[in-house]
């Protein structure tokens, strides 16, 4: 069995490919907190429609979820054997952008103002006036 569940942050910049069959390909690396403060950067790579839909909705940043499979190439560089290890994904699912997550802080705070900013709008609706305020 060869499966691989993975959510972390998109930490380079995502860039769309395209094969010499017409497929599209985005390979990018994902930062996921290991234990500690360790980060590991898994290296990840996406087909087709997916890949598609990951570059024009998520960004350098975004935090996803990924199943998959491990890949393990083999190649010979200047005499020497190497190997490289990636993730090939089957299903991303997109957790939210950067520019979307907030802290619970700034989402109250948010919130409160736009609150006040109502009230200060309405307040000439409800007949108040400067002078009838007592401070």
């Amino acid at each position: 069995m060869n499966n691989v569940v993975l959510i972390g942050n998109i930490s380079t910049d995502l860039e769309l490919k395209q094969t010499m069959n017409g497929k599209s390909v985005c390979q990018f690396n994902l930062a996921i907190n290991g234990y500690g403060e360790k980060t590991d950067f898994v290296p990840v790579q996406v087909w087709n429609k997916q890949a598609e839909n990951l570059v024009k909705f998520q960004q350098k940043g975004s935090k996803i979820g990924v199943v998959g499979r491990i890949s393990v190439d083999n190649y010979e560089q200047e005499g020497q054997k190497k190997t490289f290890t990636k993730v090939i994904a089957h299903e991303v699912e997109f957790l939210g952008t950067k520019k979307q997550e907030k802290t619970v802080a700034e989402v109250r705070y948010e919130r409160k103002n736009a609150v006040n900013e109502s009230l200060l709008a309405n307040s000439n609706s409800f007949g108040i006036t400067d002078e009838d305020l007592p401070f």
